[in-house]
């Protein structure tokens, strides 16, 4: 693999190209901010100057506290420019839950955005503000060197515990190129619109990197723009792909969905898309969703795409180029298990952060064990069970999450569910079904249709109305928070 190479110059090099091209558009219902390619350019190679002036040296981390506004991707790129190793952060973050990553980063800098909580930390501050104005410096040059060598860190969303710190290394943006056609169909003449938050690695690398390493357009929901308004403004701006996660998606439902004549497709990750949601998009835009499974420390490397779809209730198959195996807990390779890709993909993560112990519990024979349980079909594609720590076990029977979630789908009165297991007496767990509905729940009849469509072994016990259903920093549904809902009154 080439010793000369840096993230953010492949990144930028198809609109050093084509400087005057739109590269990136700000959206809000009022109008747009419009950068070409020149302007984000200088912008990012300013910002690297800017941040090398402060006396940072290669290899330094810059914690990144901002809000989806063109900072964030300046300051993520232009550290890569430099040779720093930018660490994006969820702006969500209270004061003590980012003091907690801090102390684990040990930043050299914290580029700050208003309104956004910051780590108590002897890191020097820069404001976004001051980001901005660096768009007038002279341009950094470009921090060449081996492609192995560390480019940027992201937190795991912590479905599994604690959130690592993954260290990513500049070749994962080669490993992108796989996706663009295995799931995206991306094109340079592409407007990409993606509705998820900049510090998400699936809004960095698919709402922003792969446009443009292609050439193509990032389409931005401004702040405060809300999931309703997102149809609207796909019409309005021509966008040709919608990349959300399947929450922002049925929410978009929700909304009269206009005509959409310039949409081809669009696409969803970060949790699973179940054939219902997909067949409603289907109805309401005459285009097909396409799902990726993926995860912080590879991104996305199984996936439906236009060329391909996912046959129904799968997610698609191993994108050309991925090498991947389903496991059981010997290693013997099986039809059902835990999903492995090769310890040699070019998109897996360096390692957890000052976690040795930890990357080499994933890390064995050759393969990289990723914790999600899928059933392989006959054909090669992969379908989503859930996590391995996820399976519930009610009366010894193994049963997945998602697999019950998806069988009650649809049910009177209920906007939104989730299940889980608790503990109704010692050594004695049922599964519970927690609904946000907007009255309260008529238990007899949800479970008479829960006994239409589900063995017994697999049928809520205890139907639970809420709020609203827990989720972390980026929207993702935490399922280890479910049973706390749980009031046994």
């Amino acid at each position: 693999m080439t010793a000369s190479f840096n993230l953010a110059a492949h990144v930028l090099a198809r609109g050093a190209a084509t400087p005057d091209r739109v590269a990136m558009q700000i959206l809000r219902p009022t109008g747009a901010e419009r950068w070409s390619f020149a302007r984000l350019i200088a912008a990012v190679r300013g910002a690297g100057s800017g941040m090398a002036a402060l006396g940072l040296e290669p290899g330094d981390r810059v914690l990144l506290r901002l809000g989806n506004s063109p900072e964030f991707p300046v300051a993520f790129l232009g550290a890569i420019a430099a040779g720093f190793v930018p660490v994006p952060t969820s702006a969500q973050l209270t004061g003590p839950e980012i003091t907690a990553l801090a102390a684990r980063l040990r930043p050299r800098l914290i580029v700050a955005g208003e309104g956004i909580a910051l780590p108590e930390s002897t890191a020097p501050m820069l404001a976004a503000a001051r980001l901005a104005a660096m768009a007038d410096l002279a341009p950094c040059d470009w921090a060449m060197g081996a492609a192995e060598r560390p480019a940027y860190i992201v937190f795991t969303s912590g479905s599994s515990g604690q959130p690592q710190a993954v260290v990513h290394a500049h070749r994962a943006i080669l490993a992108r190129a796989m996706m663009h056609q295995g799931w995206e169909g991306l094109g340079p003449e592409d407007r990409l619109l993606h509705a998820g938050a900049f510090n998400w690695t699936y809004t960095l690398g698919t709402g922003l990197m792969d446009p443009w390493t292609l050439g193509a357009t990032a389409l931005i929901p401004g702040a405060g723009v809300t999931p309703e308004q997102l149809a609207l403004l796909l019409r309005r701006f021509d966008a040709t792909i919608l990349a959300a996660a399947p929450g922002v998606i049925r929410q978009m439902l929700r909304a009269n969905i206009p005509a959409l004549p310039r949409l081809r497709h669009g696409l969803s990750a970060g949790e699973r898309l179940i054939p219902a949601l997909r067949r409603a998009w289907r109805d309401a835009t005459g285009t097909d969703l396409h799902e990726a499974l993926g995860m912080s420390e590879c991104s996305t490397f199984i996936s439906g795409s236009p060329a391909r779809p996912a046959p129904e209730g799968t997610a698609g198959f191993p994108q050309p180029g991925r090498h991947i195996a389903v496991l059981d807990e010997t290693g013997a390779a099986v039809t059902e298990g835990e999903l492995a890709i090769a310890a040699d993909d070019p998109g897996l993560m360096l390692g957890y952060l000052d976690a040795p112990e930890a990357t080499a519990a994933r890390l064995r024979d050759g393969w990289f064990r990723t914790g999600d349980r899928v059933r392989l079909s006959p054909e090669g594609a992969v379908e989503y069970l859930g996590r391995t720590d996820d399976q519930m076990n009610p009366g010894g029977f193994r049963v997945s999450p998602l697999e019950v979630e998806a069988a009650l789908h649809g049910l009177p009165g209920i906007e939104e569910l989730a299940v889980a297991e608790v503990e109704v007496a010692p050594g004695n767990r049922v599964i519970a079904a927690f609904c946000r509905a907007p009255a309260p729940l008529d238990e007899a009849l949800l479970s008479a249709e829960a006994a239409a469509r589900l063995a017994r072994y697999r049928q809520p016990r205890i139907w639970q109305r809420v709020d609203a259903l827990p989720r972390n920093a980026n929207g993702k549904l935490d399922r280890r928070a479910l049973p706390l809902l749980w009031n046994p009154q």
